[in-house]
């Protein structure tokens, strides 16, 4: 075939593309072409897209088309722009990740008595850049449906305030923020089975009697790396009395990619001689719908939680609790 040949053919061909789109467009409402648009141009860049991660994907694409005073309609990215697997597991993470985020700030505000950097947003989300932390907030900013609680500092995109009581007024976030912020003290703590990283299950019950340590955790979570040598340590000083760590692993629950292999291999680089379970959906609910990690439940022997922990817990304060609630009978 000649070069004109091929050329024409290739016109032709990007011709037909073309007159698809604009039958489609003619038959659809003004809020779907943007979305088409952005497919026809994304599928004629795939070569460049293929270079970079499906979440880097999604997240360039949401910062370059957010419209102030206009919501992200995620069903509309989901049907229509990012049609391939791992951008639609990106795109359902970062859903799952922006009703989180309003909770978290407000929790890390009552605990900590100031906002969370972007730095610290986009470890507790396990995101790749505080620059993906900022686009999550970009898209709460612009959305009319969210209440605009945070005040950031324009150049920076750090946050500089937090509305709390906003926060707490919504309805969407309330509820969940009231059980977190509620105190867990003096409570029963909530009843789980959870599937043991090695095989099995372990359950509250099968803890009864005994002092016990939730652990709730993601792997790659900063705080959490530095939290888990020192609950090794705690662990080898105090299991022989009667005390029992469960390491419950959060990744499922927030959709993360790492593997049984990924968490296998943290766990024997760190030595972890306490078991390690799967978090579920359900405990997580049951337990207040968890929005900082490390989140740690101290219960004693009765099945009461005595402690709440959350975010890193220093030595000493474990270690005085722990063995508080033994020497308790």
């Amino acid at each position: 075939m000649s070069g004109e040949s091929r050329n024409s053919e290739l016109e032709t061909r990007n011709s037909n593309r073309f007159s698809i789109f604009e039958f489609r467009f003619s038959s659809l409402r003004n809020a779907h072409r943007a979305c088409l648009i952005a497919l026809l141009v994304l599928s004629l860049a795939a070569p460049a897209r293929a270079q970079t991660d499906a979440e880097t994907r999604v997240l360039d694409y949401i910062r370059d088309h957010l419209r102030p005073g206009e919501p992200l309609i995620i069903t509309e990215l989901y049907n229509h722009v990012f049609t391939q697997p791992d951008e639609r597991r990106a795109l359902e993470r970062l859903y799952n990740a922006f009703f989180r985020i309003p909770i978290f700030v407000a929790q890390y505000q009552e605990k900590f008595g100031r906002p969370p950097s972007l730095q610290v947003i986009s470890e507790q989300f396990d995101l790749k850049t505080p620059e993906s932390a900022d686009v999550l907030l970009r898209v709460m900013e612009s959305d009319p449906r969210v209440p605009h609680f945070l005040t950031r500092n324009p150049k920076t995109g750090e946050i500089t305030q937090v509305d709390v009581d906003k926060i707490k007024s919504d309805e969407r976030f309330g509820q969940a923020l009231a059980r977190q912020l509620g105190g867990w003290e003096g409570k029963p703590a909530p009843e789980f089975q959870l599937e043991r990283l090695d095989g099995g299950t372990i359950s509250l019950a099968d803890l009864r009697g005994e002092v016990a340590l939730l652990y709730v955790w993601f792997t790659g979570c900063p705080p959490c790396m530095k939290e888990t040598p020192e609950l090794v340590k705690l662990y080898r000083e105090f299991s022989s009395r009667g005390f029992q760590i469960v390491a419950a692993n959060a990744d499922r629950v927030l959709g993360l990619a790492h593997d049984d292999a990924a968490r296998l291999q943290y766990v024997r680089e760190r030595e972890v001689n306490f078991p390690v379970v799967h978090w579920t959906r359900g405990s997580d609910q049951a337990y207040g719908s968890i929005s900082i990690y490390p989140t740690l439940f101290l219960i004693n022997r009765k099945g009461l939680v005595t402690q709440h922990w959350i975010g890193y817990v220093e030595p000493g304060d474990l270690r005085r609790a722990v063995s508080k609630d033994l020497d308790e009978k």
